[in-house]
């Protein structure tokens, strides 16, 4: 065996031992009153009745799909078994970053209570266990499925097996999220005009468990995606014979290639976060805000350069030209930039989002325009960061620089994903500070903490999306290879009509999604105008809601509504393949990237612009908290809110998993093709 199977295997033990660490950390720290620890234990239990429920779903799921692979899908039955350990792998991960979160929310609040950046401390801490715990099992297993089979094809089962757990805990978590946060909006802050998280509203616990199941197990899985299917491809690209000469090794050593800069990227991003070091400030929210944004950005910044000299290093001693280095440079370029035009469209602190406070003024039509304008043009800035960066990496590297480009961009994933992860946790610390009557003060503190969550959250989701991307691009480029195609011709009409399913395809998906989250809505908000009406005392604080009903909405809602986009994402490429051929099948993944790609980073910046917009008007401007111009960005932040943290994301996991499916099935494509 290799020595560096041992340094990629070992960077996968650090992470998890720096997990370790990081639980141990939090866990000591105090969780606060009887009040608060009561709180918090609901939204423990309701996070885990949802998570119990659609794993019962995931599994039968699983099985299935695993009976297939084994059947159909060389080598038999080692794709379908592989596929299971990477389900199981990938729930894992899901499992411990949101264990941990509902476990760490009332602490951040306690520890904010005390003292401003000891909270943000602890909800940063809490977000790198699921950023590491994601990077690390994804890292361990990849690496152990390639060095005990020997078959760099099973990685790419295993990357699949990723997907399913991606696309149930994305597409349920984020439904569930949002049928409890919009009616949780639309009945508490529109109808009763009471504030965000008061505890009188029946769906303020189903919001606070939907952070956790959407934002960070659901965010955690499509990163996790994303990393494996990042990986599985340059791996299996890289035996192909370009790759082979371009780099001058054999296979055994080009395999290496990528799975040591992986393990590179997550001791660099352990780095990273030891530099998460804030400073106390004074009680300013303006002050406080800024140095949070400070002190984790001083954790990417050390994290990308340190990996920019590691990755030269690793690229010297590893290969003769320095094609693969610049290829890989190109994507941690790209999302570095995708984050920065990200934050410049969603940020309160910019003129796209202020513009749409100010249309605010006139009413929830200006607002709805108006974001939905700036999410539009949000699109050009990423695709064409996107597009050069592709462009670049195959100049560089060809096929194989592509998918090493989309490594480049996830390779400090860790430390990113940590941040985005914070977001949710900072968002349920503040909910608590409101439920447990903390204290206007502490209240401040934990609103500073969030407001830097959102931007976090906001980042985390436009690097999400470029991730998808080059991951897709990377898969479509390992399904040209697997299927025997040069070229998609679309003078050939099954090409085509492959392209034109395709670019149908995000349209359709993202219909049943929202279409879910509507009636799910629909069904919360009749439940908490019910309690509001029948439950004696409760708007005047001296009874209290049935919180576990509008949960149990939720959650049925959610796994109902899934079911019918998760069916169609794997059924079309499979029913395309086998009725008209491989060539439609790169046609539909080609559609599918085009619109899925720019129908996500429009939802997804036209609902955090919208978010922020509001979050702009509370804080003074435009008459403020109980303005009109407020009351119209709350319901253009309830339009956006299944933008955003539903559809947007899922768009993601659609456009990796059809390449997936497509790849795992091309030998049999090929096979019914020449019947």
């Amino acid at each position: 065996m290799d020595p560096l199977y041992i340094v990629a295997l070992g960077a996968g033990v650090i992470g998890l031992l720096f997990v370790v660490f990081l639980v141990k950390r939090i866990m000591s720290e105090d969780e606060g009153t009887e009040t608060m620890r009561d709180i918090a234990s609901d939204i423990r239990r309701g996070a885990a009745t949802f998570m119990r429920r659609e794993f019962r779903i995931l599994a039968v799921f699983a099985v299935i799909l695993a009976l297939v692979q084994s059947l159909f899908v060389e080598p038999t039955p080692w794709s379908g078994i592989v596929f299971l350990l990477g389900t199981i792998a990938a729930g894992i991960a899901g499992v411990i970053g949101m264990t941990v979160a509902t476990r760490a929310n009332a602490r951040t609040a306690q520890a904010a209570s005390q003292q401003w950046h000891r909270g943000l401390k602890v909800a940063f801490s809490a977000g790198a266990v699921m950023g590491f715990s994601v990077v690390s099992l994804a890292l361990l297993g990849i690496t152990l499925t390639i060095l005990i089979s020997g078959e760099t094809y099973l990685g790419l089962s295993f990357a699949f097996g990723s997907s399913a757990v991606a696309l149930f805990l994305r597409v349920g978590g984020g439904m569930f999220t949002k049928c409890a946060d919009v009616g949780a909006d639309l009945v508490g802050k529109v109808e009763q005009k009471i504030p965000e998280d008061d505890p009188r509203n029946a769906a303020v616990i189903a919001d606070n468990v939907g952070d956790n199941v959407g934002d960070i197990a659901g965010m955690g899985s499509d990163l996790y995606e994303s990393y494996v299917s990042a990986v599985a491809a340059a791996v299996v690209l890289a035996v192909a014979q370009p790759a082979l000469d371009l780099m001058g090794l054999s296979q055994e050593q080009a395999i290496l290639v990528p799975l040591t800069l992986a393990a590179a990227g997550l001791i660099v991003s352990i780095i990273g976060a030891l530099f998460v070091r804030p400073k106390h400030v004074s009680d300013d929210f303006t002050k406080q805000v800024a140095g949070a944004s400070r002190a984790m950005n001083t954790g990417v910044y050390i994290s990308n350069i340190v990996m920019i000299v590691v990755a030269f290093v690793i690229v010297h001693f590893m290969l003769d030209d320095f094609s693969v280095f610049w290829a890989l440079i190109s994507g941690l370029v790209a999302g570095y930039l995708i984050s920065l035009s990200t934050e410049y469209y969603t940020s309160a602190a910019y003129k796209p989002a202020q513009n749409i406070a100010n249309s605010s003024q006139s009413g929830p039509a200006l607002t709805i325009i108006q974001g939905m304008s700036t999410g539009m043009v949000s699109t050009v800035i990423p695709v064409l960061i996107v597009a050069l960066a592709t462009v670049l990496a195959f100049v560089f590297a060809g096929l194989f620089g592509i998918a090493i480009a989309a490594l480049g961009l996830l390779v400090n994933l860790a430390i990113l994903l940590s941040m985005d992860c914070y977001g949710p946790i900072a968002d349920n610390a503040a909910g608590i500070a409101e439920m447990a009557d903390m204290g206007g003060h502490v209240r401040e503190r934990c609103e500073a903490l969030d407001s830097v969550g959102n931007t976090t959250a906001a980042l985390g989701k436009g690097f999400s999306i470029g991730s998808a991307a080059l991951a897709a691009l990377a898969w479509l480029a390992t399904y040209f290879q697997q299927a025997g195609i040069e070229v998609a011709n679309l003078a050939n009409v099954d090409v085509l009509a492959g392209t034109l399913i395709g670019a149908m395809l995000p349209f359709a998906f993202s219909a049943m999604v929202m279409g879910g989250v509507s009636r799910g809505a629909f069904d919360v908000v009749e439940e908490v105008r019910r309690q509001f009406k029948e439950i004696t005392g409760l708007l005047e604080g001296k009874a209290k809601p049935e919180y576990v009903k509008t949960v149990d909405i939720a959650t049925k809602r959610a796994l109902k509504e899934m079911l019918g986009p998760g069916i169609v994402v794997i059924a079309v490429p499979l029913l395309l393949g086998f009725l008209l051929g491989p060539e439609s099948v790169a046609g539909l993944l080609v559609g599918a990237l085009v619109t899925g790609f720019m129908l996500a980073i429009m939802m997804a910046n036209s609902g955090g612009a919208w978010d922020n917009a509001k979050k702009y008007i509370e804080s003074g401007v435009f008459g403020g908290k109980g303005s009109e111009a407020h009351d119209a960005s709350v319901i253009g932040d309830t339009v956006g809110d299944p933008f955003k943290d539903t559809a947007g994301p899922a768009l993601n996991i659609l456009i990796k998993l059809v390449g997936k499916v497509a790849v795992i099935f091309a030998v049999a494509f090929i096979g019914i093709a020449g019947l």
